[in-house]
């Protein structure tokens, strides 16, 4: 049976554009992918906090996670991954990248048209 995993993302807005990253490292099927960024929740770990942690880590930004959106679960080759999406805001912070190449403020209407993981496809339409 494949192992399930709970993954945070964070929705993070500035000027009517949400945050994407091309992911750098982990998955080798998804390196050079785009994605909210965000990652694995620990054991034991609330959710909120787990977010807030990831951002820290992998950007050095300061975030407040408010709110749970929406999840999307998708079942890769190796792995079930639950992708849950919070409405975060920005604290304080200037961008350093640890596992992306790159990041970006898009529109939500323009999120399809790059290269999303495939757990982020779904919640990319919800929010647009």
């Amino acid at each position: 049976m494949k192992k399930r995993v709970v993954v945070v993302a964070a929705l993070i807005e500035k000027d009517n554009k949400c945050l994407i990253a091309k992911r750098s490292t982990g998955d080798k099927n998804m390196i050079g992918k785009w994605e909210f960024p965000g990652g694995k929740v620990k054991e034991n770990e609330d959710e909120f906090h787990a977010i807030e942690r990831e951002i820290k880590e992998e950007f050095e930004l300061d975030i407040k996670a408010v709110k749970y959106i929406i999840n999307n679960v998708c079942e890769y080759s190796d792995k079930i991954v639950d992708l849950r999406l919070y409405q975060c805001n920005y604290i304080s912070g200037t961008f350093k990248l640890h596992d992306h190449y790159e990041y970006k403020w898009v529109d939500k209407d323009e999120l399809l048209n790059y290269d999303l993981c495939p757990a982020d496809i779904e919640l990319a339409k919800y929010i647009k």
